[in-house]
């Protein structure tokens, strides 16, 4: 083995230190860490690995022994000072709406005619700031997840704020147009997408299950385009009708930009909202706003459900309030959970362990309801006669309206009981549908000479496709004196049945009638 000069094993082992040290501020690869302004595309990437930069720092006690020739250890004089350069801290954003700002990096629209759009709606979110506080504090519950996925898949930040845009971070929303849920997808897309939507439960409305789909649209827009502005722009008017104005402009020799688009007003301001929030989150104060605190930690983690399960026994195993369930869970839109078509649910983050806690020590049933499937047409009375419940708890459990009948093949929620006493499978749990048809009297009408078709239907006020499907007519066929007809006209209310009492089962306390129990307190009462 060699032996060192005393002073130049001094030297050895100080460049040692100094290397050490700066190797805490060198990010994974081997580049510099430097720290990127906010909005900058350095700054979403940073963003995106932070996380796991700062829970992968290296803690060694071992030497770290420098290579090399000795020649360059020579070259430090034995008396040298040595300054040591400035370590990049790494420390968590002390809440998440830093650790958002962090991940900004959508190109703004100063200097084009959209920027007074921005700041006119800048001003109008930061002139409500009661509005402010409501969406802010109703994301509280939902933003921690979507600002994970969204860093998780190295999109920009100000993705996370869309559905305040689209919903005002309601995932009970619903628009004049059938969209649904905090990102506001309508039925079709939301099925191109993998969200069920069936009698128990509408994955649009599912906190987990609608962000992956949003997520997944946006990139895929995204691609399309090649512009977050565009792709935000075919998110809200639709990609068919962004890429007609594109072909447009293209064939006109004009520019194809967003801000260069012929669009409605409603999609013109939807990128402008979107900015108008990045700039009241990256500056609250400038805005005069005030944020509510969001801790940079989940709100809420997910349970795994084995068997089918009432709503209110979850929420009397977590000590959770129903109410409080329902907002992390608001794709269920019935009193019980089937396991085979959701195999989990969310619960606040202290909640769930308690949870599962209390459902292994749990005895005796966990739900009170199954699935029917109705083998003809009937009308809710017969099918609540049919299985011990009124007909008010019949329609108000399954959401059937007045006047309306259950079709044959429907999928019905009723009392576990006697051979029904079940699961639900799971092809039944992700398919169920409630059909209906109107409370009709079947009557037989003998043409008259003279009389037309449409005639006939606006007497009796039907449509005349109607009554060609009831008659099985062809479009071009017409009718003749002394031909009868067959239509279906709405039943008169006093010609409706009486709704028979409610008569309790035999396992049930007689007290316990169906007729006073709405769909909610039905799930609490476990049935044998």
């Amino acid at each position: 083995m060699i032996a060192l000069p005393s002073s130049l094993l001094s030297r050895s082992w100080a460049l040692a230190a100094l290397l050490a040290l700066t190797g805490c501020a060198t990010l994974p690869g081997g580049t510099a860490s430097t720290t990127p302004e906010a909005g900058s595309a350095e700054s979403a990437a940073a963003a995106s690995t932070y996380p796991a930069t700062a829970s992968k720092v290296r803690r060694s006690t071992d030497p770290v022994i420098p290579t090399g020739p000795l020649q360059a250890l020579q070259a430090v004089p034995p008396d040298a000072a040595l300054t040591l350069p400035a370590v990049a801290p790494l420390m968590a954003p002390a809440d998440l709406w830093e650790r958002m700002r962090a991940g900004f990096a959508m190109n703004s629209l100063d200097g084009t005619a959209f920027a007074p759009l921005v700041e006119d709606r800048t001003q109008w979110y930061a002139s409500r700031p009661e509005y402010l506080q409501r969406m802010t504090e109703r994301a509280s519950k939902y933003l921690f997840h979507i600002v994970e996925e969204v860093e998780r898949r190295g999109l920009p930040m100000e993705l996370a704020l869309l559905p305040f845009v689209e919903s005002a971070f309601n995932p009970q929303a619903v628009s004049p147009v059938k969209a649904a849920g905090m990102w506001q997808f309508m039925p079709a897309t939301g099925q191109s997408f993998d969200l069920k939507q069936n009698a128990f439960r509408d994955d649009r409305r599912d906190v987990l299950a609608s962000t992956r789909a949003a997520l997944d649209y946006l990139e895929q827009l995204h691609e399309r385009f090649g512009d977050w502005h565009l792709a935000l722009a075919a998110y809200n008017w639709g990609q068919g009708n962004v890429g007609r104005a594109i072909t447009r402009n293209e064939r006109a020799g004009k520019p194809v930009a967003y801000t260069d688009l012929s669009m409605p007003t409603e999609t013109r301001y939807y990128v402008p909202k979107l900015l108008a929030l990045k700039n009241i989150v990256a500056q609250p104060a400038r805005h005069n706003a005030t944020l509510p605190h969001i801790g940079n930690h989940p709100f809420f983690d997910s349970v795994p459900i084995e068997r089918d399960i009432d709503v209110a026994r979850i929420a009397e195993l977590a000590n959770v309030s129903e109410a409080d369930f329902r907002l992390l869970n608001p794709s269920f839109n019935r009193p019980v959970i089937m396991a085979a078509g959701t195999p989990m649910v969310l619960l606040p983050w202290d909640n769930a362990a308690l949870f599962e806690k209390n459902l292994a020590a749990h005895e005796g049933p966990l739900a009170s309801w199954t699935a029917w499937t109705v083998p003809r047409q009937m009308s809710p009375a017969e099918a609540a006669a049919l299985h011990d419940m009124s007909e008010a708890e019949l329609r108000q459990v399954n959401g059937i309206p007045p006047r309306m009948n259950v079709r044959a093949g429907s999928t019905l929620l009723v009392p576990r009981q006697g051979k029904l006493d079940r699961d639900v499978p799971e092809h039944v749990a992700d398919t169920a549908q409630v059909l209906l048809a109107p409370d009709s009297r079947r009557v037989s009408v003998k043409v008259r000479p003279g009389d037309t078709l449409s005639a006939i239907a606006r007497k009796h006020r039907v449509t005349v496709a109607q009554l060609r499907e009831w008659n099985r007519l062809p479009a071009n066929g017409v009718i003749r004196a002394g031909q009868t007809l067959v239509l279906h006209t709405p039943a008169r209310a006093a010609a409706a049945p009486a709704t028979p009492a409610a008569r309790p089962p035999a396992s049930r306390p007689a007290a316990a009638t169906t007729t006073a129990r709405t769909a909610s307190t039905a799930a609490s009462k476990t049935r044998p």
